[in-house]
């Protein structure tokens, strides 16, 4: 049985982990940081981590909006979108992911992208 990217990398642990870095960096960046003003970053930060443990094959539910409804007030531009997914690349370099796995995990935030991209 093939293992998942989850367990491969530590299970919920080490992506929560992630997470925390991956908000870090964005909490940092003058073009980002400003869309998350006022945000419960906790709660966020909980979302966030269900959801790439779900993309990763975990068991953890993802139980939020759909992409397009709450991304649709944000006025997400390519250019902030592109920075989010670079980011995140740092993110899993920092945690020692491999690079073919990186790009799986990119590919999948990619394919959001006409969800999210709002301006």
């Amino acid at each position: 049985m093939l293992q998942s990217l989850y367990e491969k990398y530590g299970g919920f642990a080490t992506i929560s982990a992630i997470v925390h870095d991956f908000y870090d960096k964005v909490l940092e960046s003058p073009r980002l940081g400003p869309w998350f003003d006022g945000i419960d970053m906790p709660r966020l930060i909980d979302h966030q981590t269900k959801f790439l443990c779900s993309i990763l094959g975990g068991t953890e539910q993802y139980t939020g909006r759909q992409l397009a409804a709450a991304h649709k007030s944000l006025k997400i531009t390519g250019e902030g979108f592109d920075e989010v997914a670079a980011l995140l690349t740092e993110a899993l370099e920092d945690a020692g992911m491999e690079e073919d796995d990186i790009e799986s995990v990119i590919n999948v935030v990619a394919s959001v992208k006409d969800d999210i991209v709002t301006a």
